[in-house]
């Protein structure tokens, strides 16, 4: 709801500040028919080409990695076996007998659940690229008061998809942009980040709950999910519900641009927490940087037990990763090995990123916590990446 856009991908914190996840997609949001975009040339797992990968007994999955990618997994079959991959790599029949198999294995032997019916493959070079998010959890409650004023919106109902009148039938390709009609009735492009901070959505009722900080409120944003907690300690979990159409800036790239940003004198540390220490000792600049992120993100209650990814399902720490859905099938393992030992392993692709593009690109979900934050924040792991498909999948691929 993790959110994505993940930015110039100079460091895990710019990634970051990039968004990452979709966590549910704009189901909310009212849209128009249109014609489906061509796919790209080149642009599918497919296409790029595929070859054998070793033995997953060679991988030596570990018991307790055997075990967390099984659950996840297992809570994808319902998704897996009902949507289409658009990486052109399965079928839903060819998740079936593992589907079936999983809920009745026992966990002690994950790892030769995986054995059984799986076989690894590399897309392209197999050169991986990983970040990470996080699920934060900051001070806000369900009903204003006092020192909570910042809001927490719901999608509002004059939010909708369509094309602008002059817009001429030859160019309506792909999905319409997000927008609104003012007074006079003509399509305009939804409140930007300055609008709706200076009250354009006041009013309205739109409220879900209040936040206390709205530099944590921004960050939240850019994670697509979290939690308010109340002083009471009650909790109330928010997810990604829809966005407002405008375009996203990584703040983070931003401030390297500007010389903020890395190892010299009076410069910021790269990282998510540098970032932060700099709105926060700087105000004014802080909150011009943030409106130059037009982006604005609109949220549901959530009442499950932890954010929804792409696949509707939770993602859960250590275990969810967010993928390109053309290049890796959704509910698919994934092994990395990488240079960040704290993300090697199985991991299960359970949602998506603005951001997340390309072959070999992840974002790894680290839950919720302050330890959460720290990982997230300055993951940035390079190495190999083998995507795991089941066995039909990967006869036919490699025998065509």
């Amino acid at each position: 709801m993790a959110l994505t856009l993940r930015g110039l991908g100079l460091t895990a914190a710019i990634a970051l500040l990039g968004g990452c996840s979709s966590i549910i997609p704009e189901s909310n949001v009212p849209t128009v028919p249109a014609a489906p975009a061509p796919a790209p040339v080149g642009a599918t797992a497919f296409l790029a080409g595929v070859s054998a990968g070793p033995s997953i007994a060679a991988l030596s999955l570990s018991i307790d990695d055997g075990r967390t990618a099984l659950a996840s997994f297992i809570e994808s079959c319902p998704r897996v076996l009902s949507r289409n991959d658009q990486s052109g790599l399965t079928r839903n029949e060819d998740w079936q007998a593992a589907c079936a198999a999983a809920p009745g294995w026992p966990v002690t032997g994950a790892p030769k659940f995986f054995d059984r019916y799986f076989e690894s493959v590399q897309v392209g070079e197999g050169t991986a690229f990983a970040t990470g998010y996080f699920e934060p959890e900051i001070s806000g409650v369900r009903n204003k008061r006092a020192g909570f004023d910042v809001p927490v919106y719901r999608v509002p109902d004059d939010l909708v998809r369509d094309w602008p009148a002059d817009t001429p039938e030859s160019e309506r390709t792909g999905r319409a942009p997000l927008g609104r009609y003012d007074a006079s009735g003509k399509f305009v492009p939804y409140y930007d980040r300055t609008e709706i901070e200076e009250g354009a959505l006041s009013g309205r009722g739109l409220e879900i709950g209040w936040a206390a900080d709205p530099v944590e409120m921004f960050f939240l944003q850019i994670q697509g999910s979290g939690r308010l907690r109340a002083p009471d300690g009650s909790v109330v979990r928010i997810g990604y519900a829809g966005q407002n159409g405008r375009g996203y800036t990584g703040i983070g790239g931003v401030m390297r641009e500007r010389g903020l940003l890395g190892d010299g004198p009076g410069q910021y540390p790269g990282s998510m927490q540098g970032i932060v220490q700099y709105i926060r000792e700087n105000p004014e600049d802080g909150k011009e940087l943030m409106r130059l992120n037009q982006s604005w993100i609109f949220f549901t209650e959530l009442t499950g037990d932890g954010p929804l990814g792409a696949l509707s399902v939770p993602v859960r720490r250590e275990s969810s990763v967010a993928a390109d859905p053309k290049y890796v099938p959704l509910g698919a393992p994934v092994w990395l090995q990488l240079d960040r030992n704290e993300a090697n392993g199985l991991w299960i692709a359970q949602d998506t990123g603005g951001a997340i593009k390309g072959a070999n690109r992840f974002d790894t979900f680290w839950g919720a916590g302050d330890d959460a934050r720290e990982i997230a924040g300055g993951m940035s792991g390079r190495g190999k990446a083998l995507l795991l498909l089941p066995k039909p999948s990967v006869k036919r691929l490699l025998t065509r």
